[in-house]
C-alpha cells in the first residue's frame, strides 16, 4: 500500500505511464477550479457527500440497452487527518490492457449482477475493501469510451475511515491514498486538446508523485472534482 508521496518525501510529478500523443497536440485550459483560492480547494467529506447526494440522475451512456456488458468503477472516498482522499490502483504491469496506468478499483459486470454490487466486488477483489464499508452516495456521469464498445458506470461512495487495503498481485501494483488538496492544486492538472479520428477532443492528466493520471481515470476524476467543488455541472464526460 501507497500513497502520493513515500517515506524518503515526495517522487517528482509524473510517472512512467505510456501517452499515446498523436501529432498536432494543442496545449488546453486550466482546471474547472483554477479560480478558486486555496480554502475553496479544501473539501471536508461532509461537504463532498452534500454536493454529491444532491446531484440529480446521471447522464447515461447511449450504448446502455445496446451492449451486452457494462463495467463499473468505485471513487471511494474517506477523511483522514483532517484531509479527505480517494482510492486510486496503480494497475499491474504484467495485464495485457491498459497495464501500469492509474485507475479507480473495477471492472465488468457479471450475468445478472447489479451493477453497484459489480463495482464493490471489484474493489473487494483488487484492493480488499470490505464490501459492508462502503457506502454508495451518487453516481458520476457515464463514460464510453472510443477503444471499446461498453460503457463505464462511476459510482461515487464513502467510508467510514482510512481503511486497510492490500493490492491483488495479478491486477493491482500498487494502491494509491490521495488527497483531494493535491489534486485539486492547479499545478497538478493539465489539459490537452487531441486529434481523434478527426474529431478535436479534450484530454486531462494529472501529475501525481510518481503518477500520470490520463484517459478514463482522468475524465472521471475531473467530473468528481468539479461536482464536489461545485466548478462542473452534469452534463456528460462523453468520451474518453
Amino acid at each position: 500500500m501507497t500513497s502520493a508521496a513515500d517515506a524518503d518525501g515526495p517522487a517528482p510529478r509524473g510517472g512512467p505511464q505510456l501517452i499515446p500523443r498523436p501529432p498536432g497536440v494543442r496545449p488546453g485550459g486550466a482546471s474547472p477550479w483554477a479560480h478558486l483560492d486555496a480554502a475553496a480547494r479544501t473539501i471536508s467529506l461532509a461537504s463532498a457527500r452534500q454536493r454529491i447526494e444532491a446531484l440529480g440522475p446521471a447522464v447515461r451512456s447511449p450504448r446502455e440497452g445496446k451492449v451486452d456488458r457494462a463495467s463499473a468503477v468505485l471513487a471511494a472516498l474517506y477523511e483522514h487527518d483532517g484531509e479527505s482522499w480517494v482510492i486510486l490502483t496503480r494497475r499491474s504491469a504484467a495485464l495485457r490492457v491498459h497495464s501500469g496506468e492509474v485507475s479507480f478499483p473495477g471492472g465488468g459486470q457479471e450475468v445478472d449482477e447489479d451493477l453497484r454490487d459489480t463495482a464493490r466486488r471489484e474493489a473487494c477483489e483488487e484492493v480488499g475493501l470490505d464490501p459492508s464499508l462502503v457506502e454508495i452516495i451518487g453516481e458520476l456521469d457515464h463514460l464510453s469510451t472510443i477503444t471499446s464498445n461498453s460503457f463505464i458506470v462511476p459510482f461515487v461512495a464513502v467510508l467510514p475511515g482510512r481503511p486497510e487495503l492490500h493490492a491483488s498481485p495479478a491486477e493491482v501494483a500498487a494502491v494509491l491514498h490521495v488527497p483531494l488538496s493535491e489534486l485539486l492544486d492547479p499545478e497538478v492538472f493539465r489539459e490537452e486538446r487531441w486529434d481523434v479520428f478527426g474529431t478535436e477532443r479534450s484530454m486531462w492528466f494529472f501529475e501525481l508523485h510518481g503518477d500520470t493520471v490520463w484517459g478514463a481515470t482522468a475524465a472521471m476524476l475531473r467530473q468528481l472534482l468539479g461536482f464536489v467543488t461545485g466548478t462542473v455541472h452534469r452534463g456528460g464526460i462523453g468520451h474518453a
